[in-house]
């Protein structure tokens, strides 16, 4: 077994050499460059992924594109008065918001795309079949949903502003070594 293979040779490098560069990864991949553009979204994109879309950007490094989409949008429309206010508070303006809708282009130019349900992952999947595996939850490292506040009490947007809030602290320490209260 194995004789009908015994004509062919290979050369083999200096093993010692040739077994770092398999072992040793690029440093280009641990850089801050590794996701050039990000993609939050949400169903409306007016409470949600504008939030998590300000947030981000604070960590964020300034090559960095953060931009979010809903799948099902309130197109034009502005950030709901709640996020609008929660953000304020946190001196974080998002007055010039517009809701937009996700389209695959969108979905295919992005590096990272960050939902807030699992539901989410299904429908951008449906919408952009290659955006397979660049599809991520922003509650991911916690296991959790964000859920949606829209048409909900004050208390309410609190809640889900507070679990994004701790997504986006946890991805940018995934992403860039930092959360917000190292910055």
């Amino acid at each position: 077994m194995g004789e009908e293979f015994s004509h062919l040779t290979f050369p083999i490098p200096h093993l010692p050499a040739f077994a770092a560069l398999l072992i040793t990864p690029h440093p280009s991949l641990f850089t801050d460059s590794m996701f050039k553009s990000i993609l939050v979204v949400c169903v409306g994109n007016i409470c949600r992924s504008p939030m998590a879309e300000a947030l981000l950007k604070m960590h964020a490094p300034a090559d960095v594109h953060i931009h979010s989409a809903g799948i099902g949008a309130l197109v034009g429309n502005p950030a709901d008065a709640h996020a609008l206010q929660l953000m304020q508070e946190r001196s974080i303006d998002i007055s010039a918001h517009r809701a937009r809708q996700l389209t695959p282009a969108m979905a295919a130019a992005a590096d990272l795309i960050l939902v807030m349900e699992a539901g989410h992952q299904r429908r951008i999947h449906a919408i952009s079949p290659a955006s397979r595996g660049k599809v991520h939850m922003l509650g991911k490292w916690a296991d959790m949903d964000v859920p949606d506040p829209y048409q909900k009490s004050p208390e309410y947007f609190a809640y889900t502003l507070g679990l994004i809030e701790q997504g986006v602290d946890q991805w940018a320490a995934k992403l860039w070594g930092k959360s917000r209260t190292e910055d």
